[in-house]
């Protein structure tokens, strides 16, 4: 499992705080406390923040890798931010994220093949969210072709098959993951799958459960990674033991600390 630390993100106070006060120290400590939970790359997101997006993703991404040489996952809906932020990120880079519009597809995967970067692209067109798996294929389809067709590696390409909140799309939840089933065939080798883990379960009640439960789900059906919170400790066993179950990784009577250790 490929855990896309969720934390840096403007959207929490804390964040939004350290990052309109530029304070090094204070993200850096959360991408450190993320890197040793588990997570292998970082998402990093400015969010509501005060202040020019592009300055702020650039400090974001510089004040990282002065502290990591893990991946950065470079998340903005804006082209202009995603374009400077690559300048200047040294590490490995995951660019989150672009839609699965051709005017889209033609603008990103190139600037990930420019920066050898990885992509994730979401099942999302001008029309919207996909209502059904048919159409989720079909966008899915859709994204691999153009990523070959601009001569990126399939292996570099993630697709998000766009999970909204069960309690407001109850049958989404499933529809995503019969989509991630029937897309691992449509290449070989096929595409990773990506989800952003914490919308299932966007202000429900029983939101934890929710999201430890269907982590686990997903796995079975063939989920690769997932932007999540990697210091929920018990959301993070979740995903190693049904990684476990399904023999993806061997067993131990101590496997937590061990795939903690070797990931």
């Amino acid at each position: 499992m490929f855990v896309i630390g969720e934390r840096i993100n403007g959207m929490f106070t804390e964040t939004r705080k350290a990052i309109e006060k530029r304070d090094k120290v204070a993200i850096q400590r959360l991408a450190d406390r993320q890197l040793r939970a588990g997570a292998n790359a970082l998402d990093v997101n400015v969010g509501p923040t005060k202040g020019k997006p592009v300055d702020n993703m650039c400090w974001l991404v510089e004040t990282i890798q002065e502290a990591t040489d893990a991946p950065i996952c470079i998340d903005t809906p804006k082209f202009d931010v995603m374009q400077e932020a690559l300048k200047v990120c040294k590490n490995p880079a995951i660019m989150n994220s672009s839609k699965a519009s051709e005017a889209d597809l033609d603008r990103y995967v190139p600037l990930a093949v420019e920066h050898k970067a990885r992509l994730i692209a979401l099942t999302i067109d001008e029309s919207g969210v996909p209502k059904d798996v048919d159409r989720r294929v079909m966008m899915g389809a859709n994204i691999v072709t153009k990523a070959m067709e601009h001569g990126m590696p399939v292996e570099d390409l993630f697709i998000d098959p766009v999970i909204l909140p069960v309690n407001v799309a109850p049958k989404q939840p499933r529809a995503v993951m019969e989509a991630i089933s029937q897309l691992k065939l449509i290449s070989d080798p096929p595409p990773g799958f990506v989800i952003g883990l914490s919308n299932v379960s966007q202000n429900c009640k029983e939101r934890r459960l929710l999201t430890w439960v269907y982590l686990a789900m997903c796995i079975g059906y063939g989920l690769d990674a997932a932007i999540m919170d990697a210091l929920d400790e018990e959301l993070m066993r979740a995903g190693i033991s049904a990684e476990v179950l399904l023999e993806k990784q061997l067993y131990c009577d101590d496997y937590v600390s061990a795939y903690l250790r070797n990931r």
